[in-house]
């Protein structure tokens, strides 16, 4: 699988990223065990993890141990206090069986009063400083769905990634709060790897009846698949993110294996036929809860 240079942080991402929040539903141990042992040995060596995602940091401890030296280990988080964040900080390196992260992030940052707290005098960001001067870290991102809360925290810290949705169907749907490009155009200009995550989401489910383990409505053929992902990673992004969905991520990883750049006319024709979908961000409600969503899930 080929693999980019993800920004300043200098490590070469696989184009897909192993997302953990695939083990926010019920699989068996052995059914986790097969997918993780599957990605590793088709090649993967980003791996996405967060507390918020059940019990995932257990199961994949074992595996982080023994693969140290060949993932590059990217965790988050949902506190924005000084004092919680040090402790969930130390909570998943215990978890994950490792002395550092080489990625460290500020989690699901939609708000801008979140943002405030994260970055101010005693919030998140300052325990996070504090471990990437005792090596705990070695780089440090932030991840949100909402790319106007993401410039303004670019404009507030030197953050070394940004992880953020890019897709078409967003992109056939602009406006301020789901328009990913000057988040882009900012990451290129100041060297900021980009991962991308949900590239491969359709659109909010139109009813409740889910046919896959996504809380978004996701494209399910390897054809609308292959389209999605290629799309996304034409951009300029290193690496995305794989579904939730064991099914659809290991289609993910096929993909990425076969990606070629899309041409502007294809992705020209992708943009025409988005129009009809209906974008998943922005949320019409106040705001989009996404801790809320994963304790739902992991319930």
């Amino acid at each position: 699988m080929e693999k980019r240079t993800l920004g300043k942080t200098g490590h070469k991402s696989t184009l897909i990223t192993l997302g953990g929040a695939i083990f926010l539903y019920p699989v068996s141990s052995r059914e986790a065990d097969a997918f993780i042992d599957y990605a590793l040995n088709r090649g993967i060596n980003h791996l996405d993890v967060a507390p918020t995602y059940g019990d995932t940091e257990v199961k994949l401890g074992k595996w982080v141990k023994e693969y140290r030296k060949n993932i590059f280990v990217a965790c988050k988080t949902t506190k924005r206090t000084r004092k919680e964040t040090k402790e969930e900080l130390h909570r998943s390196l215990k978890r994950l069986q490792t002395d550092y992260f080489d990625l460290y992030q500020l989690h699901a940052l939609d708000s801008a009063e979140e943002l405030k707290t994260a970055l101010g005098e005693d919030g998140a960001m300052r325990a996070i400083v504090e471990a990437k001067e005792q090596d705990l870290v070695k780089n440090i991102g932030i991840t949100s769905h909402n790319p106007e809360n993401i410039l303004q925290a670019l404009g507030n810290f030197d953050f070394d990634t940004v992880l953020l949705p890019v897709n078409y169907v967003l992109k056939a749907h602009p406006e301020p709060k789901n328009d990913y490009e000057p988040v882009l155009s900012l990451a290129k200009e100041k060297k900021i790897g980009v991962i991308a995550m949900k590239a491969i989401a359709k659109g909010p489910w139109t009813t409740e009846e889910r046919g896959c383990n996504t809380w978004y409505q996701p494209f399910t053929t390897q054809e609308e698949i292959d389209e999605a992902l290629w799309f996304t990673l034409t951009q300029p992004v290193t690496t995305a993110t794989s579904s939730s969905d064991m099914r659809i991520a290991k289609m993910m990883i096929d993909a990425a294996e076969r990606f070629a750049p899309l041409e502007k006319e294809e992705q020209q024709e992708l943009l025409k036929r988005a129009v009809n979908y209906k974008p998943l961000f922005p949320r019409k409600r106040k705001s989009l809860d996404i801790k809320n969503i994963f304790r739902s899930v992991a319930r």
